[in-house]
This record gives C-alpha cells, structure tokens and sequence, in this order.
C-alpha cells in the first residue's frame, strides 16, 4: 500500500503557529499598541484591509486595536525588507498585487508585522515613522478590499439546505440526489460586490402574480439576508491545472463575513430552470478585514463526517472546518437598539473551504488572486441558528418581532443589517472580523 501522502506547507505549519502566536502573544495588551479589552483586532489577528483619509490616496493597512497600521509608510522605512516583497506593493488600491504572491511571503510578512507591534519593539519610533504609520480606523474610510475577477457562492450547509427542501418539496427527499456529492454553487457578478456599510437598493424585478396571469413587475417584496463567509484566493492558478484537495489552502488568503442579498420573490419566479441571477445579482456585502489563514489557525477543528464519502478528488487527507461564531442583527430605521435574530456556527457547515476550491477548479477553472468564493447560508441545526429570514420566517409565514415591537416577515425599507463574526474570546484571544452591514434604501 502506498505512503500517505506528505501534507502540505500550510498543514506543516498549523502546529508551528499555533505555538508560536500562543508563546509570543498572551494577551490583547502584548503590542505598544492599545488594545481594548474584546476588540476583534488583538494582536494575534493582523487582518489586512485597504483604507484611506482625507486627502490621502488609498493604501493597504493591517488592523490592530482601534488602528490601523499603515503598511505603505512602514515598507517605505524599510522595515518590511527581506521578505520577497515588490516595490510599493502596499501603496496600492487593492491587496491583488499582494494576493498574488505564495504563502510563504504571506507568513513572512505577518510574523514581520507582529515583530514590529510587538510590545517592547521601537523599530517604527526609531525609524520616525510611528506618527504617521498608526492611523485611527474612526478616521480612515474603508474600501472593498480586493478587485475580484470572480465570484461563486456555494450551497454548503446541510441544515439550510434541509430546511429549504422540506419548505418547497415537502414530498420529497429535501436534499436533491447531488448535494452530499459535491458543494453545490453559481457564479456571481463581481460588479456588485460592495463593503461594509454601503447602502443596498431594493431591487426591481419580475415576481410570480398570486392572482394567477402575467407576472408582476417592481420593487421586491420578500427582501432577505444571507449570512455568509466567504474566502479569497491568491498565489498562482493556471487554466487547465486544478488546485487539489491538499493543496487548496496554500490559494486561500483569508476569509471575510459576507451578505449574499437576495430577494426572494424574484429568485423564485426566475431559478428554474437555469438557477439565481436578478435575485441575487444586484448586491453582496463583504466586510472590509480579511482575516488570514494564520491567525485562523489556533480556531481550526474537525470537520464534519461526510456520509457518503465524497469521490477522491474531495478527500482531504486533513479536512478541517474554522470554529467561527456569527450573529446578525436587525437595526429599524429611527432606532438604535437592533435584534439579534440568529447566532451561527461556520463549523457546522457540510462542506469545507478547501473542498469548495478543488470542486470549483478541478474542471481547469482557474482561481485568480482577488476571486471570492462565498459559504452559502450559514444555518445550524436549531431554531435560534438559521442563517436568513427565508428560514427563521418560514418564507415569510411566521413573522417575526423585532426588540422595538415592530414585526417582520422580510425586510423593510430603512432596516440595517449587522453581521459580526469572530473566533475565540472568554480566555482565548478574541479573532474578529469587524461587521458586515447594510442599510435598506427605497428601490430607485
């Protein structure tokens, strides 16, 4: 019988890191950078982001506490040489330019940036760039971080998927006879990916007339949220290659919260018999951190069993999930106490992220420094753990009521959604990815 096959660079260092960022950074307070106590940027997080301030051109920052780092000024002082980096990489609009390198430079870089926010390291005040180099994120505009060439969201949550089945094929088996053979997905548009706090539309569209007849034409009425993750990808992919199981990690950057709108109403007039396309086309939300593999690491736990076993090209020697917590919240126009209407659990999905990437490659799909690749709905197997309105509201028949009494089936105009998600916390360090949010504006 042949040798199992050796893990990958990214499996051989998880115990590494988990070590070392346990050895060299205990406690949120471990950097000359404030911290407070249950931030999401601690300093075992470093999640990269672009940013800019007035008058300022848009740059590449990694968060820490209520600041974010301005990598453009600490390469500028030479302090991130040696690390195979080009010229200006951070002086840039997007993190493509930097996605586009390997994991090992990925790493380096990290552990470089951790050196420097170390407590008791003076090498930004030495270099006379510390006034410039720590910017407060209350003051800094945050931007889509990546130009994506492509996206796909996937299906990967056996409970949405269930609760879905069994809502619109109460006959039949709730899982159609694919779903446990491979992640289910659709290519997106990447014009509509937009970041945290930009206003989302109430999109136009056809929708089936209950009355029987020609369909209705306007304004959705059964706008919902999807809460997601979604991953980004790096390195290099060639047509014609596909990333295998135990390789796909070393093309994952980093992960980030994401809002999959959708209106439902349309989505249900449209998808058959080709699938989503103006229902879900006309905005999705990432969150403006990209939180990287490495800081991940400490959180990776098993994933869960697959019956059946999934074809050869989806076994993965080490499949792992990440122990993420999620939350949305529903915010009233006119008020500032919002709802928590689920909390979630991103390792309870069915299928893993490395899967996700084998899957969407292994016909010779490329994926491209910048691509993102989204969950699907985030649902857990309890009732307080649905992952969007379509399931908590049982397609809009079992209202729901909000903090300040008022009720919802769908999504109202002036509804802001607030996604938050994080690892760890209580006596481990807290890795955060900020919010994923979105305000409900009239259809234009």
């Amino acid at each position: 019988m042949a040798d199992d096959p050796a893990p990958s660079p990214f499996w051989r260092t998880i115990e590494h890191d988990r070590a070392q960022l346990s050895a060299r950074t205990v406690s949120p307070n471990s950097s000359w950078v404030p911290v407070p106590e249950g931030s999401d940027f601690p300093i075992q997080n470093l999640p990269f982001g672009v940013f800019r301030t007035v008058g300022e051109e848009a740059r590449v920052g990694v968060a820490i506490g209520e600041h974010i780092l301005d990598l453009a000024v600490v390469s500028g002082a030479g302090l991130l040489e040696g690390l195979g980096l080009p010229e200006r990489v951070f002086a840039s609009s997007s993190l493509n330019d930097y996605l586009a390198l390997d994991r090992a430079v990925w790493s380096r870089t990290r552990g470089r940036i951790a050196d420097l926010l170390g407590a008791g390291n003076a090498e930004i005040h030495d270099a006379g760039v510390d006034t410039g180099a720590l910017v407060l994120q209350a003051e800094s505009e945050m931007l889509l971080p990546i130009e994506s060439g492509d996206y796909v969201d996937f299906y990967s949550s056996i409970h949405h998927a269930t609760n879905v089945g069994r809502m619109f094929r109460p006959d039949a088996d709730p899982l159609l006879p694919n779903w446990k053979h491979l992640p289910v997905g659709y290519h997106g548009r990447t014009g509509t990916l937009v970041v945290d706090g930009t206003p989302i539309s109430r999109p136009n569209g056809q929708r089936r007339n209950p009355a029987g007849g020609d369909p209705l034409f306007g304004p959705s009425v059964a706008l919902d949220f999807e809460l997601e993750v979604g991953f980004v990808t790096g390195g290099v992919s060639r047509v014609g290659q596909p990333i295998t199981i135990d390789d796909a990690e070393e093309h994952i950057f980093g992960l980030c919260l994401v809002n999959d709108w959708s209106a439902r109403d349309i989505q249900a007039w449209e998808y058959q018999p080709l699938g989503p396309f103006l229902g879900k086309s006309f905005a999705t939300t990432l969150s403006p951190w990209i939180v990287t593999l490495d800081a991940l690491a400490p959180y990776r736990v098993d994933a869960p069993v697959q019956d059946p076993e999934p074809l050869p090209y989806l076994r993965a020697r080490q499949p792992a999930a990440v122990d993420l917590r999620l939350e949305v919240e529903i915010v009233p126009e006119g008020t500032r106490r919002g709802t928590t209407v689920t909390r979630s659990r991103f390792r309870d999905m069915y299928w893993t992220i490395a899967q996700q990437l084998a899957h969407a490659t292994v016909n010779g799909a490329t994926a491209r420094p910048g691509d993102v690749f989204a969950s699907g709905t985030v649902s857990g197997p309890t009732p307080d753990s649905l992952g969007c309105l379509l399931e908590i509201t049982h397609n809009g028949t079992q209202p729901i009521r909000l903090d300040d009494g008022s009720k919802r089936t769908y999504l109202a105009d002036g509804d802001t959604v607030v996604m938050r998600g994080w690892c760890g916390g209580d006596d481990r360090p807290r890795i955060g990815f900020g919010s994923c949010r979105g305000t409900v504006r009239p259809s234009g």
